[in-house]
């Protein structure tokens, strides 16, 4: 057993007493009980690492097993302006490692493709992923809906995020993030969105709030993403991805509005007024959703799996 720990100064002012914000007074009780909702989790993995049977299940701080995409709120702060990012891949590595939609408590695992575990090539001058890359929980890009602006249907995922910071985080890490800008991605013709955000622990978060002060910033960063982005399937013999709007990175009012679009998708999914095909929507906290499981039956699907574990401590 290994523990990892790690700490968020802003949130534990918050848990410890009250603190004042300038212009705004005393941080509200609102507030304040929703962040005291959310002070850590718990992540335990499940059989071997590099194998198709490696699981990364998530639990509360009081040890209750739940759901990344559905049970850990997309808004890390009652104001709805910063956001909980569950890290999927690591910055600079290259397992293809992503939330199993489809499985009972939707673990990360890692991908496989025709019998593989898929990782993703080396894009010159690039080691693996260019940053932390995951998804904004309680999102979902509707297959069935085509986008007013791309005129492509979603992939069927909740919607991904590259944190630009400069700290290498961990599969299965929560963090905190501030939404910049929003790409269109069309992968094999469906909508894909990838939002640029900057963790809220980075040194750089207070004076980055824009895609413009990233260009000013840190040159050449935004435009390696989207190169990457168009190159990392070719390797595989696979043609350059296309974009929407010519690969220009929308602004972070765009981004914001097609976060919330995606947080209604995923309304509908979860409550099942919505078909969601193969997605498994069992969670253990999300009101009037009749996917709702006990402790006891979320329990029963991780002891069901690989016995070999790992626990991790991972604070907002």
């Amino acid at each position: 057993m290994r523990l990892l720990w790690g700490s968020c100064s802003r949130i534990s002012a918050l848990l410890f007493g009250p603190r004042r914000r300038p212009g705004n007074g005393l941080v509200s009780k609102g507030s304040l009980c929703y962040l005291r909702k959310m002070v850590h989790y718990l992540t335990e993995e499940r059989g071997r690492p590099n194998s198709a049977d490696y699981r990364i299940y998530f639990k509360t701080s009081d040890g209750k097993y739940i759901s990344p995409f559905h049970d850990i709120p997309l808004f890390a702060a009652a104001e709805q302006v910063l956001f909980n990012m569950v890290v999927e891949v690591p910055r600079w590595s290259n397992a293809k490692m992503e939330i199993a939609t489809k499985e009972p408590l939707n673990p990360i695992k890692q991908d496989v493709k025709k019998g593989k575990l898929r990782y993703v090539a080396n894009v010159f001058p690039h080691k693996g992923y260019i940053w932390n890359y995951g998804a904004l929980p309680q999102t979902w890009e509707d297959p069935c809906h085509t986008d007013k602006d791309t005129k492509c249907c979603g992939d069927n995922d909740p919607i991904d995020v590259c944190d630009i910071g400069t700290k290498v985080c961990s599969a299965g890490q929560v963090i905190q993030v501030k939404v910049l800008g929003v790409v269109a991605l069309i992968d094999e013709g469906e909508t894909d969105w990838k939002v640029i955000a900057i963790n809220m622990e980075d040194p750089d978060a207070s004076m980055l709030n824009s895609i413009e002060d990233v260009q000013k910033s840190r040159p050449g960063h935004l435009e390696a993403t989207v190169q990457w982005f168009k190159k990392y399937k070719v390797p595989d013999g696979k043609p350059e991805n296309r974009f929407a709007f010519s690969g220009q990175i929308r602004d972070k009012d765009f981004a914001i509005e097609v976060i919330k679009s995606t947080h209604k998708y995923w309304k509908a999914l979860v409550q099942k007024q919505t078909d969601g095909g193969e997605i498994n929507c069992t969670n253990l906290s999300v009101c009037e959703s009749p996917f709702r499981c006990t402790e006891s039956e979320a329990g029963d699907v991780v002891t069901s799996v690989s016995t070999t574990c790992v626990y991790h401590v991972l604070y907002l």
